[in-house]
């Protein structure tokens, strides 16, 4: 059991070992509230250490009514992107590109398993992760088996170890697995720093505005 919560805070600079209770007001999580057009999804990332295959950090983005992620303990933040006791608004596909870069580099590479699911099954799960609070360092994959226990039974059981959990995920019917390898610098922090948020702002209006012009055409 040590060896699995060594392993979930191995690297400070992944999140792991980093817990604090953040409450992001109201109108700013209104703002960034976004969801994806893709069906309703659970994807799961588990960060892995290239060197040994150890597990280092999981978190669990989630598509429903909208797109969040639950980085329990993270460390991925920015004053723009607004956050609650480790769930993150305004998951767009930018965001999603900077969240998943940010922890790809060169000792460490993302395995990214998606799961189709139904749209009440994505409410449950966005609902628990809302509800789970801040999470304490070293209980990444801990609260997030925690909360997936609670929707797949049968498939996924509360574990520390995120190599574990991915492969109860894996379990799963319909899992698919892709991995994301980036070789740029362990030090991951220029890709917060080059997060441009006014760009960011300029390409959410754009999309905007690409949905209600398709509307208007199968409305008509």
């Amino acid at each position: 059991m040590r060896s699995w919560v060594l392993a979930c805070c191995a690297v400070l600079s992944l999140g792991a070992c980093a817990a604090e209770s953040v409450w992001a007001p109201d109108e700013d999580v209104a703002r960034a509230a976004y969801r994806h057009d893709g069906p309703p999804n659970l994807t799961l990332y588990t960060m892995i250490n290239n060197n040994n295959g150890s597990g280092a950090h999981t978190s669990l983005m989630i598509n429903g009514s909208q797109r969040v992620i639950f980085d329990p303990a993270g460390s991925f933040k920015h004053e723009s992107i607004p956050e609650r006791n480790d769930v993150v608004f305004g998951i767009t596909p930018a965001v999603e590109d900077v969240y998943k870069r940010y922890h790809a580099r060169a000792s460490y590479h993302v395995q990214v398993q998606e799961l189709d699911v139904p749209p009440e099954t994505a409410e449950r799960v966005m609902q628990l992760a809302k509800g789970y609070g801040a999470v304490p360092s070293a209980q990444c994959a801990r609260s997030t088996s925690a909360i997936l226990a609670q929707v797949f039974p049968e498939n996924i059981s509360t574990t520390w170890g995120p190599r574990k959990l991915a492969d109860q995920f894996a379990s799963l019917p319909g899992v698919t697995e892709e991995r994301l390898r980036e070789y740029d610098s362990d030090d991951n922090s220029k890709v917060l720093e080059e997060w441009d948020p006014t760009r960011h702002a300029a390409e959410r209006k754009a999309a905007r505005q690409d949905t209600a012009v398709a509307k208007q055409a199968t409305d008509g």
